[in-house]
This record gives structure tokens, sequence and C-alpha cells, in this order.
């Protein structure tokens, strides 16, 4: 009995094949979770961008309180390559200085300046592959931008 012992705990072969059979699942995880990572923080910097570009495209379709906020959200829909239930862009004024905000520049006084605004505002959904295997839930990106057009 002494000898088989001696034998088996001084034979050291096959051992490199159980130590990559218990590494190679934690690389491929971790492997797996960098990449998503990735593409996750890659994601929300490409929407931050697009947003930071929707604000130059309402700057140069501006012109004045008459800009249309369709034709702005067109314009970005199509730069930026991005769907119609993506991408919204609201119009709102304020009256003076005045803290608050209104949804259409007839609720402010003749002799008030009018200031004009625009609200872009950018939605996107990744899933994550670890969602696969029940491991946290989808992402949602929401970004927003207000453009002072006037």
């Amino acid at each position: 009995m002494k000898k088989l012992a001696t034998k088996l705990l001084g034979n050291e072969r096959g051992t490199m094949v159980i130590e990559t059979a218990i590494v190679t699942p934690v690389l491929l995880i971790l492997a797996l979770g960098t990449f998503e990572a990735g593409t996750i923080i890659s994601r929300q910097h490409e929407l931050q961008t697009a947003a930071a570009e929707g604000e130059i495209i309402a700057l140069a379709a501006a012109q004045g309180a008459v800009t249309e906020t369709t034709t702005v959200e067109s314009i970005i829909e199509k730069s930026m390559d991005l769907k119609d239930s993506q991408v919204t862009v609201t119009r709102f004024f304020r009256c003076n200085a005045s803290e608050t905000t209104v949804a259409t520049r007839d609720q402010c006084a003749t002799d008030d300046i009018v200031s004009s605004y625009i609200k872009l505002s950018l939605q996107d959904r990744y899933v994550p592959v670890w969602t696969d295997f029940g491991i946290g839930d989808a992402i949602d990106f929401d970004v927003e931008r207000t453009v002072q057009l006037s």
C-alpha cells in the first residue's frame, strides 16, 4: 500500500491537463466580461458623440425661432444612422430670465425676451451576452442635450 501511495503522489503526469481544465473557464469568463464591458463603454461613448454632433447639427440648421424640430430630428437620424424611435427632439422656450420654461412662444408676454431651446434625447438598448446565462439585465442608454438656438 505504501508503494502505491508513493507511486501516485510522485506521478506528475496529467497535472497540466487538470490545471488547464480549471484555469481555462476562468480565463474565458474574464475575456467575455472584458469584451462586453468594452462594448458597453464604446456604445455610451458613441451616443455621447452623437449627441454632441446633434448639437452641432441643430445649431447649423437653426434659423432662429422658426427651426422645425422634425427637420432637426430628421437630420440627426440620417447623419447618425439612428432609428426614429431612438431620437427625440423637443422645443421649449424661456420668457426673460424666468426659472421655468414654456412649451410655446405664445405663453410669453409680447414684451418678453424669448429664448428658444431644443432638447435632444438619444435612447438605445444593449443586451450583453451574459444575460443569456441569467446574469444581469439589458442596459438602457439615455443621453440628453439641451441646445439654446436663440
